[in-house]
């Protein structure tokens, strides 16, 4: 990616200040980390369902990295503290084959295996899926449930209408990362043209209309000159639609692409010479060292020391924050039982010393400061770290504290 075809602003989940380890320490008893014996009990299983192969495969794959890094990182900090003694966690990787179908089939595995946590994001219909059979699982079941921690399916529906008392997500819904994206389109007024490029799944239709609604109550006078949306995994060659958004006139694309369809977009974008803006939700990866400085180097050195190959520069810091959360919240229980570890993360607070962040229990969505940063050559002002060995990174252009990102439910959730 560069950045000559145009800028690129991504809202992005903000991320611990410290080291992950540390924070989750904090959570647990205030303290700074330390290093401890490795847990010397039963591994407590973490079932990670996702598409490890197919036209989303490279994104599975990352996504393996940083929960593998997480699940790490607390096993080398004791493990999980229970009331029989430290326990260390343990990640399956099941392939889904970014299937709604096959993720329930990955599912019934799981629950066979008495696995208590699922673990998936990439696909708001394979969460929507999964939330429904988990929902019957646990009720046919209950020496047998399952929790279901998302870190990127980010359906509004999920925490609204279709929210469970088993699923809680970590990650920013698309409607609050929206409004961050508007809001800086809203300030610069070189934006008059905006061009609605989506998936064709319910998260790329609730982008395109979450963008209606928000540019229209934020800057009426721009145009949408093109609403369109196109097979989800599928296209191999974008020129097409980049001939359609170049015809258009349009000052500004924004897309809820991400994976394969994110990198084929910009591709072609690139090698078109389009010059436009694209305003998307994924197309940051360094986001949060780029937006926390100093502090989060030792975080990312540690990242990159373990997954040192320039292919592998994908790190996101809420996986991992996500796989300390759960342990701290397991601590707090003194259990790994699902719904006790369910009851110890509502409600609870996450605060480092630089933001605090919260996981709402009215709907189980995380309350979380937002950025929204531009890709620049690295070493220009603000961009630290370059993407991949491109040459290229990120610069924060829009900080939200969590009081800014909170958002209405009309989640009426039934609690057991």
């Amino acid at each position: 990616m560069t950045a000559k075809w145009g800028r690129v602003a991504a809202a992005a989940l903000a991320a611990v200040v410290m080291t992950a380890a540390q924070a989750a320490t904090q959570v647990a008893n205030g303290s700074g980390a330390q290093s401890s014996p490795a847990p010397g009990g039963t591994p407590i299983q973490l079932a990670l369902i996702e598409g490890m192969s197919g036209p989303f495969a490279n994104a599975g794959a990352a996504v393996e990295r940083n929960l593998r890094f997480g699940v790490e990182t607390v096993n080398a900090h004791g493990g999980v503290k229970l009331a029989d003694g430290a326990h260390p966690l343990e990640l399956v990787v099941l392939d889904s084959k970014g299937s709604p179908e096959e993720a329930l089939l990955q599912l019934r595995a799981a629950a066979d295996r008495h696995i208590g946590y699922i673990l998936q994001g990439n696909s708001s219909a394979v969460a929507g899926a999964l939330i429904g059979a988990i929902d019957k699982q646990n009720s046919r079941e209950p020496d047998n449930r399952e929790l279901f921690l998302n870190y990127s399916a980010d359906d509004p529906a999920l925490t609204n209408a279709a929210c469970s008392f088993w699923h809680f997500r970590f990650d920013a819904h698309a409607s609050m990362r929206m409004d961050a994206l508007a809001d800086v389109i809203q300030r610069d007024p070189s934006v008059k043209k905006v061009y609605l490029l989506n998936q064709d799944y319910s998260f790329g239709h609730d982008v395109s209309a979450l963008a209606r609604s928000s540019l229209a109550a934020r800057r009426p006078d721009i145009a949408i000159v093109g609403d369109e949306f196109h097979p989800i995994g599928r296209v191999k060659d974008f020129a097409p639609y980049i001939a359609k958004i170049r015809a258009s006139g349009a000052d500004a694309v924004v897309t809820g692409n991400w994976g394969n369809d994110l990198t084929l977009l910009v591709k072609a974008a690139r090698e078109q010479g389009l010059n436009t803006s694209f305003y998307t939700f994924y197309g940051n990866s360094l986001g949060a060292p780029a937006a926390l400085g100093d502090a989060s180097d030792a975080w990312y050195k540690a990242f990159r020391a373990r997954y040192p190959a320039a292919q592998d520069d994908y790190p996101v810091l809420r996986m991992e924050l996500m796989i300390e959360i759960l342990a701290a919240a397991m601590n707090k229980a003194s259990s790994a039982q699902p719904e006790a570890v369910a009851r110890a993360l509502e409600n609870m607070k996450f605060d480092n010393g630089f933001h605090s962040s919260w996981m709402r229990a009215d709907d189980h969505q995380m309350i979380q400061p937002l950025y929204v940063m531009e890709m620049d050559k690295a070493g220009t002002p603000g961009v630290r770290f370059d993407n991949e060995g491109s040459g290229y990174g990120f610069r924060t252009v829009l900080a939200l504290p969590p009081e800014r990102t909170v958002p209405l439910t009309t989640c009426r959730m039934t609690r057991p």
